[in-house]
């Protein structure tokens, strides 16, 4: 059975107490909370994949409570509870986002089915992230996530899936912007259709244009027979040109056609083509610097960025490092036929306080190094590699260390623990320019 995690928000300890109950015993995680804000400051902590809100908290109201819940957690199921059960009030509620609500007094027997529903829809959306199309798997990076930000970043992913748009993924290298643009694919009504990913700093000009469009026998010295292009063996589907801050300047005007127009022609024949292809893009580099600089056309770069996800690093989602270690440590010991039970408490601490300059790809490529080297039933820090993040382990009070050490790692541990660096900033009892000071100064 999947286990939820479950938010209680209603002002009467009677009716808390008995759902808590109830949920409990049927083996979900579940807290309550009296108020918005006590409500807020657990949403803020965890993840809830469903939330009961009382209309009446007192002399406040909880309709107001819904859009403030799906901020921190986009993917909650909200269930309003109302002893009003005005056909008004309920499409209010779902207005702003509520799923469905309960009329007071209710039974268990209600709630069981309002349950049934929510895990339903949380196996098939897990379901859809462990898809995997031509061209790669979504499981080389898993996106099961407890970071806020993340989480955010799917959510716009599946609004922007049933829309035509062209999307604009930013983020640093090994952060997941090909998985991403192939999970918009697998949302989209195209997903029955081919994904095709083009890499634009893999190819010199001359065949970066061929490969996307295609050419005829005879166009160039190594044009022995015709090719189609990327573009024709997308139809009707999408299309992921990654890096697209490379792409050359020559190219530039005929993708910004074709975003347009749908129109395009083989290298080597006058023939105008058309194809219904969706275009997804994405970047490590400064588009708008690049456009300022003139290496990148200005009218490009709008149609590109209809809408823009950027992808936070994992340095800022470090409450995903050990769940998509262990994740990678599963499937690398299938692979190399041992059982490994997990990381030692300090390869724990390593991988979290690591800055991972490359991302889940670095991570993944460390855990992989760990399977194949750990001799014993714990991989440790030795197996990963990371003996640099091994040397910066946060000193333990009474070493004999500098208040410098002590202040970094302390700063480390509190951003490392907060959902946001506004609450890390009130916890240290310092402003958030101060501590945006502190995490350059030691490179948090």
């Amino acid at each position: 059975m999947t286990t939820l995690d479950v938010l209680i928000v209603d002002d009467e300890p009677s009716i808390r107490k008995m759902l808590a109950m109830w949920l409990d015993a049927s083996g979900h995680r579940v807290q309550s909370a009296s108020s918005p804000k006590d409500a807020l400051a657990l949403g803020a902590k965890v993840s809830f994949d469903m939330a009961f809100v009382d209309l009446r908290l007192g002399s406040q109201s909880g309709m107001e409570l819904i859009p403030e819940l799906l901020k921190t957690s986009p993917w909650i199921r909200i269930v309003v509870i109302t002893a009003f059960a005005a056909i008004e009030t309920a499409v209010e509620a779902v207005k702003k986002g509520a799923m469905d609500y309960l009329a007071k007094p209710f039974g268990m027997e209600q709630v069981e089915i309002l349950l049934r529903r929510i895990i339903e829809l949380r196996q098939l959306e897990q379901r859809l992230a462990a898809l995997e199309t031509t061209g790669g798997a979504t499981g080389d990076i898993q996106l099961e996530t407890r970071s806020p930000g993340m989480q955010q970043v799917l959510h716009r992913a599946q609004q922007v899936a049933r829309s035509e748009a062209t999307v604009l993924i930013r983020g640093e290298n090994g952060t997941g912007k090909g998985v991403v643009a192939r999970l918009i694919h697998n949302w989209s009504a195209r997903a029955a259709s081919p994904f095709g990913v083009v890499s634009c700093p893999s190819l010199p000009p001359e065949l970066l244009e061929s490969e996307l469009f295609g050419h005829v026998r005879g166009a160039f010295t190594s044009a022995v027979r015709d090719n189609p292009g990327r573009v024709a063996a997308c139809e009707g589907g999408t299309l992921f040109l990654d890096e697209i801050g490379d792409l050359p300047p020559m190219l530039q005007p005929k993708l910004l056609r074709f975003i347009q127009d749908h129109e395009y022609e083989h290298v080597g024949d006058p023939v105008t083509r058309r194809a219904n292809v969706r275009v997804i893009t994405a970047t490590n580099v400064d588009l708008e610097a690049a456009v300022k600089a003139g290496k990148f056309r200005e009218d490009l770069f709008y149609r590109l960025n209809v809408v823009e996800l950027r992808i936070p690093p994992l340095r800022d989602r470090p409450q995903d490092i050990l769940p998509l270690a262990e994740r990678f440590l599963a499937t690398f010991a299938l692979q190399s036929h041992k059982v490994l039970a997990g990381f030692t408490d300090r390869a724990v601490q390593v991988m979290e306080q690591h800055l991972w300059p490359g991302n889940v790809r670095e991570l993944r490529n460390a855990v992989e190094r760990g399977a194949i080297f750990c001799e014993q039933s714990h991989v440790d820090v030795e197996h990963l590699g990371l003996q640099q993040a091994a040397e910066k382990v946060s000193p333990a009070l009474g070493q004999r260390q500098t208040l410098e050490a002590m202040e970094e790692a302390h700063i480390r541990h509190i951003v490392r623990s907060s959902p946001s660096l506004e609450e890390a900033a009130a916890v240290l009892d310092i402003d958030i320019a101060t501590l945006w000071r502190k995490r350059r100064k030691y490179g948090i």
